[in-house]
C-alpha cells in the first residue's frame, strides 16, 4: 500500500448528496424516458419530487480523513445501502457529489462482485483487478487471502456453490487483505460466526490507521468500539452527525421506544388503569434510568369482576423482543386488596444492573390457584438504561476486583 499520503489527508468528500426513487415501477420507468429525452439530468429538477417519488438519500454532507471510521446508522429503510451503493459507484446520484481518492474495497451485498461460475481464485484476481491491482500485486496476497477466508479446501470451487458464510469470507479477505485506501462495510458480516467476525475486526484495527472505514451496523456495542465519526440516519436525512458517538446511540436507542400496547389475553376480570416506571429524569422524553438505579413500577388494576388469589408477572425484554428477565413474583398479595374496586401496588428492584440500551415490559396475571390466565398486555411501558459504554451481554453485573 501507497504511505506517501499525509495522516490527514481526506480520502472521502460528500457534498449534498441527494438520491431519489419511484415506488411504482411503471412510473419510474416513464421517468426514467423522459429524463433521457428531455436532458433533465444536471438540471435544477434533480432536487425536486415528481408524484410518488420520495427522498432515498437527502442532503448528506460528510468529510472522512485517513485513520477515521464513520459509522451510519439507522433503522431499516433509512437509506444506509442506498448511500452505501452511491458511495461505491454502484448507482448514481440524483444530485451532489462525491469525491473519493484511492483505492475503494466494498463489503456491501452478499456476493455482490463475485462470478458465480468462477472459483474463488479467479473471483480473487477479478476483485482485486476491479480495485486497481496488478496480477504480480495479488500473487504476492494471493495466500493472505486464502489463509483469511480459511477456504483452502474450497478455493477452486464454484463461488455458486459456497455457503454465504463462505462468501462473506472470501469478500472480507479480498477487501481487507488488498489493503485498500477506503473501506467500505455493511451488515454482511453479520452472517459470519462470532470467531470470523473477531478476526475481522481485528484486521480492521491493524489497517484503519492507514484507510478510511466506512461501516454500517446494526449492533450498537460494534459501532462504539470502531467508530470516530457517526450519521444517525432517518428517512434519508442526517438526524445526528459527529464526533459523540454515544449520543448518536442513545438517540437510536430512543426510536425503539413504543409506548403502543397490545391486550394479548383479557378474560374481563380486570382493566389496567396505569403502569409508571419511576425515574428522576423528568426532562428525558423517555424514560431514562442510570445503571444500578432502583427500578420501580407503581401498577394500578380496575376490578371488572371479584377475582383473588392472583400472580403477577413482569417480563423486560430488549430492543429485539427477546425476554431478557422477569421479576421474581411474590404471591403474598393480601395487603393490595384493601379497595373494593382496584388492585394497587409497587415493585422494586434495587440496583438495576442491564445493560445499556433499551427495553420493554409486558405484564401478565393469571390465577395463583389453577394457573389459568387473566390478563396479558405487551408493551406496557418502555425504558432506557444510560451508560458510558456499550456492551454485547445484557447485564453488567456489579463486582469487586481484588488481589490474591
Amino acid at each position: 500500500m501507497n504511505n506517501t499520503h499525509p495522516d490527514n489527508d481526506v480520502l472521502v468528500k460528500v457534498e449534498n448528496l441527494s438520491k431519489k426513487f419511484c415506488k411504482d415501477l411503471k412510473t419510474s420507468l416513464w421517468y426514467g424516458v423522459k429524463d433521457l429525452v428531455s436532458g433533465v439530468r444536471g438540471s435544477s429538477q434533480e432536487r425536486q419530487l415528481r408524484p410518488k417519488e420520495f427522498w432515498a438519500v437527502k442532503d448528506i454532507n460528510f468529510e472522512l480523513r485517513r485513520g477515521e471510521c464513520l459509522g451510519l446508522i439507522g433503522h431499516n429503510g433509512a437509506g444506509k445501502s442506498t448511500l452505501l451503493k452511491i458511495l461505491n459507484g454502484l448507482i448514481n446520484p440524483d444530485a451532489g457529489t462525491v469525491t473519493i481518492k484511492g483505492r475503494v474495497g466494498a463489503l456491501i451485498e452478499l456476493g455482490a462482485g463475485f462470478n458465480p461460475i468462477l472459483s474463488g481464485r479467479e473471483n480473487i484476481y477479478n476483485n482485486g483487478a476491479i480495485l486497481g491491482f496488478s496480477r504480480q500485486e495479488i500473487d504476492t496476497k494471493l495466500q493472505d487471502i486464502i489463509a483469511f477466508a480459511e477456504l483452502e479446501e474450497f478455493i477452486d470451487m464454484p463461488v455458486q456453490h459456497y455457503s454465504s458464510g463462505m462468501k462473506v469470507r472470501l469478500g472480507f479477505a479480498v477487501a481487507a487483505q488488498m489493503e485498500p485506501d477506503v473501506l467500505i462495510i455493511d451488515e454482511v458480516l453479520a452472517v459470519g460466526d462470532l470467531g470470523f467476525i473477531l478476526k475481522c475486526f481485528k484486521t480492521i484495527d491493524t489497517i484503519l490507521p492507514h484507510t478510511a472505514v466506512i461501516f454500517v451496523s446494526h449492533s450498537m456495542p460494534l459501532v462504539s468500539r470502531m467508530c470516530n465519526q457517526i450519521i444517525l440516519m432517518e428517512k434519508g436525512k442526517s438526524k445526528f452527525q459527529g464526533d459523540d458517538v454515544g449520543k448518536a446511540i442513545d438517540l437510536y436507542y430512543n426510536r425503539f421506544a413504543n409506548n403502543e400496547s397490545s391486550i394479548i389475553f383479557d378474560d374481563g376480570s380486570l382493566e389496567l388503569q396505569s403502569l409508571n416506571i419511576l425515574y428522576h429524569n423528568k426532562e428525558e422524553d423517555n424514560i431514562v434510568l442510570n445503571w444500578n438505579d432502583d427500578f420501580e413500577i407503581e401498577v394500578v388494576l380496575k376490578k371488572l369482576k371479584e377475582v383473588s388469589d392472583l400472580e403477577f408477572f413482569f417480563i423486560i425484554l430488549d430492543k429485539e423482543q427477546r425476554p431478557v428477565a422477569s421479576l421474581l413474583r411474590n404471591n403474598n398479595f393480601d395487603f393490595i386488596y384493601k379497595s373494593s374496586d382496584k388492585i394497587a401496588f409497587k415493585v422494586i428492584h434495587k440496583n438495576l444492573q442491564f445493560s445499556k440500551g433499551i427495553y420493554s415490559v409486558n405484564l401478565a396475571v393469571r390465577s395463583a390457584i389453577t394457573k389459568e390466565p387473566i390478563y396479558r398486555k405487551n408493551n406496557v411501558s418502555s425504558f432506557q438504561v444510560s451508560y458510558p459504554i456499550d456492551s454485547w451481554e445484557p447485564f453488567l453485573l456489579k463486582s469487586k476486583f481484588t488481589s490474591l
